[in-house]
């Protein structure tokens, strides 16, 4: 279950610590002359959106089921992703717009050798958050954490080019146009983390089917006495968690309440079984005809 408490304590983290960070980039990038760093420093800044917009959505997607929304609201998350998603998205164009730039105009001047640790901070302090926030994600099962952790990976995985670029830029004069292609690269790299990002919540959103999951469900219903056949299971991520409806099919012989107590059953089984379903309806119906004749033969 995810705590409200403990996803804004990441989130603040997570500003505190890129106020920093770009505070240090924007400082090095305009001393040292480094393009990629102020590139970065941009990128790091729009991480600050991405907690505000984490702080701000777990109030509602952790919110009860009402009567407007009587499945709850936790697809409230599954946008809050895919928001952060297309911010980084628009941060990796604009990154990448400024380094084509640069390079058309012969890449700038060299930048000076003292923006390479500040890219280096950048790399350790971003790569530290990043790995306290996927666990504090893992641990709660929430994708939009989860998304913003990737966020802080993505700006410290860019921070490697640049600190390359600035490197390489500095001690050969002649290679300057590398700082501006480090930026570029980066354009490229947060690009593709803005797909990863948004891909999960897009899918969430559109209710695609968790084929995966549609494996084990079939497994565990199954395995409940009373059921001789399970078909047409549906299953759509809902937040962090799973929602699914199935059919199973009982013998024909058996009265109502049987049949009813076995479809219960069912979904207690798939409840109970830890692969992430909270909800779960269950449609029983009589054994095919010809199956049970086959049977019979």
């Amino acid at each position: 279950m995810v705590s409200v408490a403990t996803v804004r304590r990441v989130a603040y983290a997570g500003a505190a610590v890129n106020l920093l960070i770009s505070a240090v980039k924007f400082g090095g990038g305009l001393a040292f002359a480094s393009q990629a760093l102020l590139a970065d420093a941009v990128h790091s800044l729009s991480d600050l959106i991405t907690d505000a917009a984490l702080v701000l959505g777990v109030k509602f997607w952790i919110s009860p089921a009402d009567e407007n929304h009587p499945y709850g609201h936790g697809k409230i998350e599954a946008v809050v992703t895919a928001f952060i998603g297309l911010m980084v998205a628009g941060v990796a164009l604009e990154i990448g717009w400024k380094g084509i730039c640069a390079l058309l105009q012969g890449g700038g001047a060299a930048p000076d050798a003292m923006a390479f640790p500040v890219a280096l901070i950048s790399i350790v302090a971003k790569e530290a958050l990043y790995r306290w926030t996927h666990a504090v994600a893992k641990r709660l099962n929430s994708p939009a954490t989860e998304a913003n952790a990737w966020h802080h990976r993505s700006d410290a995985i860019s921070s490697i080019p640049v600190a390359v670029a600035v490197a390489v830029a500095h001690f050969f004069p002649s290679l300057r146009w590398l700082d501006a292609a480090g930026a570029a690269l980066v354009g490229v790299f947060i690009l593709r983390v803005a797909w990863q990002i948004s891909k999960p919540a897009l899918m969430a959103l559109t209710d695609a089917s968790c084929g995966a999951a549609v494996q084990d469900v079939e497994r565990i219903a199954l395995a409940v006495p009373g059921v001789r056949r399970v078909h047409k299971v549906r299953i759509r991520r809902y937040g962090g968690t799973l929602q699914c409806d199935l059919h199973v099919q009982v013998a024909r012989d058996l009265s109502l309440l049987e049949g009813h107590a076995i479809g219960h059953a069912v979904k207690s089984a798939v409840l109970d079984a830890g692969i992430g379903v909270t909800d779960a309806v269950i449609h029983v119906e009589p054994e095919d005809e010809e199956r049970q004749e086959g049977k019979s033969k």
